[in-house]
Order: structure tokens, then sequence, then C-alpha cells
């Protein structure tokens, strides 16, 4: 007989407080639906942020990104310690290092539901013994969950591939992504005037007739930085008004070569935003966004910028071919093919026509595929699916 209970308790898990930020939204179409939510992740200010702005508890546990074994058996017995303190019915555990950490304590705890959501898989970039051991990382969280979930059919198809979980144990809800596109609010180019396109040009010293280049994400080795920057050695001499506008953190893991570091800051007409909360005006400034990133979970900063009416230059890799819509919404290039993005780049700084165009079918799609409220439906519907087969029942999923 089922279990009938009015306060289903889900715990998120993710390594860094930044991660949570996915969840903008899903956590409280879920609060709605009579779900107990609360949030784990290492501690600082920014969890304690999250928790004021989403209204939910959160347990700070420091858990290391890297393999850290002396650390990682500490986290793990703090995190049991969690988990029998609060007997959540559902963990949902995010990212390569919470999803290893959060699904063996929840193993180890016997949590009736445990979900392992990747993201990205870091493994594809590395080599020798560290691949080996994000492969065993990877396949420990799979095998301690009892449903994995990936981001995009790509990425699912490499993880199948390597065989890193079973192809019956992992899905992909709706069309991916991780908590889909605000495209009517946050990600609304109408709501962006031209009075703040201007504003936002001239803060970075950018006219408004300027060419702008963009780019958004973590500025490492891994995203394309370097082919970017040489990419735009060319471009600049070619296209006089031509800027590059780039938004998004330099992490010392995987940290770019000194000499394109070098150019990125100490280039005139290359302005660097740092992090950016309200990254929608930087969006509107753009005149094509470069993503030339080696590997990618589903490549939401494409998306984003596709929802802001802006065409986007992509590498052909799992993760983008699904972003980007080839000759649509965008281009795709070969990963660290220089001349490629150069050529691809070069064709929509030649031609508004097309930028308007691609951009305009981008915005389209994003309206039309990645609804966020689409895809927190799929996973409510996804967690009650998953209560029923343990011999639970919430209100909410009994309902029309």
């Amino acid at each position: 007989m089922a279990e009938d209970t009015n306060n289903i308790k889900l715990l998120h898990i993710t390594t860094v407080p930044q991660s949570l930020a996915f969840l903008h939204g899903q956590i409280g179409y879920m609060k709605a639906r009579d779900m107990d939510v609360q949030a784990l992740a290492s501690p600082g200010e920014l969890l304690a942020s999250f928790a004021q702005r989403e209204q939910i508890k959160v347990h700070p546990i420091e858990m290391p990104r890297r393999i850290t074994p002396l650390q990682d058996i500490i986290a793990i017995i703090r995190l049991l310690l969690v988990l029998w303190r609060v007997r959540p019915h559902i963990v949902h555990a995010h990212t390569p290092k919470g999803g290893l950490l959060g699904m063996i304590a929840a193993w180890l705890a016997r949590v009736p539901i445990r979900i392992y959501q990747i993201h990205g898989l870091p493994l594809m970039t590395a080599t020798g013994h560290k691949r080996i051991l994000l492969r065993w990382s990877e396949r420990a969280a799979c095998f301690c969950a009892h449903q994995v979930l990936c981001v995009s059919h790509s990425i699912r198809a490499v993880v199948v591939a390597e065989g890193l979980c079973p192809a019956e144990k992992i899905k992909v809800l709706h069309n991916g992504t991780i908590n889909g596109i605000d495209a009517k609010g946050r990600f609304d180019p109408s709501t962006i005037s031209p009075e703040v396109r201007q504003a936002t040009r001239t803060k970075y010293g950018i006219s408004t007739h300027a060419l702008v280049v963009g780019f958004v994400g973590r500025i490492v080795r891994d995203k394309g930085l370097i082919e970017l920057v040489d990419a735009w050695k060319v471009l600049c001499e070619e296209f006089p008004t031509l800027h590059l506008l780039i938004a998004g953190p330099f992490e010392p893991q995987d940290p770019i070569p000194t000499q394109t570091e070098h150019i990125l800051r100490h280039t005139p007409r290359i302005h660097l935003a740092g992090q950016v909360d309200d990254i929608a005006p930087l969006y509107a400034s753009m005149d094509v966004l470069a993503f030339p990133t080696y590997r990618e979970g589903f490549g939401l900063a494409a998306l984003e910028a596709s929802a802001m009416n802006v065409p986007v230059v992509a590498t052909r890799i799992p993760g983008c071919v699904e972003a980007v819509q080839e000759g649509v919404t965008g281009k795709l290039v070969p990963p660290r093919d220089t001349d490629a993005l150069i050529d691809a780049l070069r064709a929509y700084l030649m031609s508004p026509r097309m930028r308007h165009r691609h951009g305009t079918a981008g915005r389209e799609r994003v309206l039309r595929c990645f609804q966020q409220e689409a895809i927190w439906a799929a996973m409510y519907q996804e967690y009650a699916r998953l209560l029923s087969n343990h011999g639970f029942v919430t209100p909410a999923a009994t309902t029309p």
C-alpha cells in the first residue's frame, strides 16, 4: 500500500553553491506542489544568499571540487549526518563531485529515491590518470543512483557509449537543459530598451554602431579562449570598429596560457566584464556570440543568446549541437579550428541581414522548445513517477 504524505522532502546536492543558481524558479515550482525543498553545498555567502532568496533551508558542507580522498571521506560522513537528520525522500545530486559524494552518502543512508543529474562530462577533455579517475567517479555516481538524468541527448549518447551508465537507467527530460530558459522574463530582448543597450556599450567604451563579438562563460582553456583570441587578432584588422566583450570569471583550474591572458587584459578593444549577474544587457549589446568550447553539457550561454535574438557561432560537439541549429540559429565549427571560427564570425560580421534572420529564429526556437515551465513540469512528473514506484504518493501528483 502506498504511503500518502503531504510533505515530500527533496534535497539538492551540489559541490559549490554557484551551481544552485541553475534551479532558480524550479524550486518555487516544487514548493508550490507541497514539496519541502532543501539544498546542500559548500559553505559561503552565495549559499546563504541562495537560501534567503529561495526561502529554503540549506546545509553547508565543504566539498572540494578536486578528488581529495581524506577530505572526501570526511565530507561523506558529514553528508550522512545530514541525511540521517533530514531524512529526505529524494536526493537529487548535481555536478561530478557533488554527484559522487551525494550518491554514495545517499546510498549508504538508504535514501528512498536517488537521482544523479549529469550537467557535463569533464572526462571528455581529460587524459591519462585523470580521465581514468573521472570515469570511475561517473560510474560510481550512476551505480548508486536509482535514476540518472542528463541535460542533453548528445551527452547521454556519450555516457552510454563510454559505459558509464546503462542506457535504460539514463534519460533526458523534455528537450533537455538544466532548467530551461526564462525567455519571457530575464532573457526577453523587448525588456531591454535602446537606452539600456547604449548605456551598457558606453560603460565599456563601445560606440553605438561598432560591431561586437561576445563571449559568456568561465575564462578557461576548455572554453576555447585560445582560438577566440587568435580569431580576434585576425578579425580586428579586417573590422576596425570590432570589439570583443567577455563576461565570466578567470578560474585557476584549467587556466588559459599567460600570453592569451595578457592579450585579454591589455588590448584596448577587448573588454572584460567579469562575473555579471544581470547578463541580458550584455547579450543585447552583442552582434554575435562566439562559443568555441571544447566540451559542454548543453551550452546554456548559446540558448540565452538565442533568446536575446543574438546568433551564435559554437563548436560541433555534444551539447552544443542541440543548443545551436546549424544554418538556422547559428553556425557550428570544429573545436580547436581557428580558421573555421574566423570564417563563421566573419560571415555574421559582414551580414546584418543574416544576423537578424538567425537571431530571430533562435528566439523562436527557445520559446518553442525550452520554456522553463515545461522543464519544471517534466521534472515534477519524474519525481512523482519515482515516488509512486517506491510506495509514496504526492497529493499534487494525483490531481489532473
